[in-house]
């Protein structure tokens, strides 16, 4: 599959955190076979090597690094050191991240803080090192993975639920700061899909079964999520919220939201029952 997205942007700089598994290395795949350059950055260094070792037989020219997302120092030499060797940026997707939960009195300040490092600063950092290159180029395109979890607010899911939240409201708000330079802005709202997002929790093992639980009951695989993601980027939407039962979800919240805030506690708690 040849992508929009690839045609426009004929240099093919893409920089991509959490590449080593799930979304981060479906994207890898499908840019590799349109010939990108990637720089990749994951904190699983086998992982990241096995993926690099791919990209490379797909068809991209590859940088690997070593990096933890909620590390500023580190991301910020990172994000120097891509840019020395690939000579700019047009695509950056800050897309590292974890998933748990726990109520919101059990779930200790020690794991917000984890939590918001990773989901929420982790995307300040990538747009705030990348942001002076697009701007000077006056092109690229900053994709931005927040979740379906910032539209349905689910019970038990407070510091995950704020930080993809917080990603939706950085996006909007450099949308409009970056539309007049020829930078574009997508914020990615997935439903559950295949991967491995809560192989890191801490809020224990019953929110691991939780959201293996939704895991293993959706039909999503990143491959597919990864693919209309490319595909809608290319079309400049900052909204890609999908599939399609998730933008039903999205406009009911709109229209109905305290009857949407009851059916999303009801549902999640009964599925969440099932779990042992």
């Amino acid at each position: 599959m040849h992508y929009n997205l690839t045609k426009q942007y004929p240099s093919r700089r893409a920089f991509i955190t959490g590449a080593a598994s799930g979304l981060g290395k479906a994207f890898g795949i499908e840019l590799s076979q349109d010939g990108w350059t990637l720089g990749i950055a994951d904190i699983d260094d086998g992982a990241l090597a096995t993926a690099a070792a791919e990209f490379i037989t797909l068809g991209a020219k590859v940088y690997s690094y070593h990096l933890d997302v909620s590390d500023r120092n580190q991301y910020q030499e990172i994000a120097a050191e891509f840019l020395r060797q690939a000579q700019g940026i047009d695509l950056l997707f800050n897309n590292a991240g974890v998933g748990d939960g726990g109520a919101f009195e059990e779930y200790s300040l020690d794991n917000w803080e984890w939590m918001t490092r990773i989901n929420q600063f982790s995307v300040i950092y990538g747009c705030y090192f990348f942001l002076p290159t697009f701007k000077k180029q006056r092109s690229g395109h900053i994709l931005n993975t927040a979740s379906l979890a910032a539209i349905t607010c689910a019970p038990t899911m407070g510091a995950y639920n704020m930080t993809k939240a917080a990603v939706v409201a950085l996006s909007e708000t450099l949308y409009g700061e970056l539309i007049d330079h020829g930078v574009h802005v997508s914020c990615i709202q997935p439903a559950y899909f295949k991967t491995n997002i809560a192989q890191h929790a801490r809020g224990g093992e019953r929110v691991k079964k939780t959201t293996q639980f939704f895991i293993d009951h959706s039909r999503l695989e990143a491959k597919e999520v990864a693919q209309e993601i490319l595909f809608r980027a290319g079309n400049h939407e900052l909204y890609i919220i999908l599939p399609k039962a998730a933008r039903k979800m999205w406009r009911l919240k709109r229209f109905a939201p305290t009857w949407f805030r009851r059916i999303v506690k009801e549902r999640f708690m009964s599925a969440a029952s099932k779990v042992r």
